[in-house]
């Protein structure tokens, strides 16, 4: 994990945009198209808030905070490389899903949300990343955490 972390930012982060700008291409704003009628559909979203469309039409805020965020990520992991693989999973996840809004905040001005479940805001790929990263993070802070600094003594 150590030695492919960066390959792995960057396999997600083509991931999530090669999803985008399928959506943006072949779909206009608004569309959308039921895979599971009522439950799943494919809808397309310029997101131009944070989630749940908080902070709309904050857009310098919306890009520095995350953006200063990532580089304390990254930071942060290469600081940390030797500690357990779910810390450095959940750091490569979450750096991945902010780069991947980022560069849309940065080159559109707005994020490009395509999955939607009907009773939950629209989302994209990279919102699933920092999501499940986040997740991770929690996991590896109760369970791993303490542990391995008491093992290491």
């Amino acid at each position: 994990m150590k030695k492919i972390r960066y390959l792995l930012i960057v396999f997600i982060l083509a991931f999530d945009q090669l999803v985008k700008y399928a959506v943006r291409t072949s779909m206009t704003v608004g569309e959308s198209i039921p895979v599971i009628q009522d439950v799943f559909h494919l809808t397309y979203v310029q997101n131009t808030g944070a989630a749940f469309s908080l902070f709309e039409g904050r857009m310098m805020f919306l890009m520095i905070v995350p953006l200063l965020a990532l580089l304390f990520g990254i930071w942060y992991m290469e600081k940390h490389q030797k500690e357990h693989n779910l810390l450095l999973l959940s750091l490569i996840l979450i750096i991945s899903g902010g780069i991947g809004n980022l560069i849309d905040r940065f080159l559109l001005g707005y994020v490009t949300d395509m999955f939607d479940f009907r009773f939950f805001p629209v989302f994209n790929i990279a919102d699933i990343a920092i999501c499940v990263g986040c997740f991770f993070l929690t996991l590896y802070i109760f369970c791993f955490d303490g542990k391995e600094k008491e093992r290491a003594a």
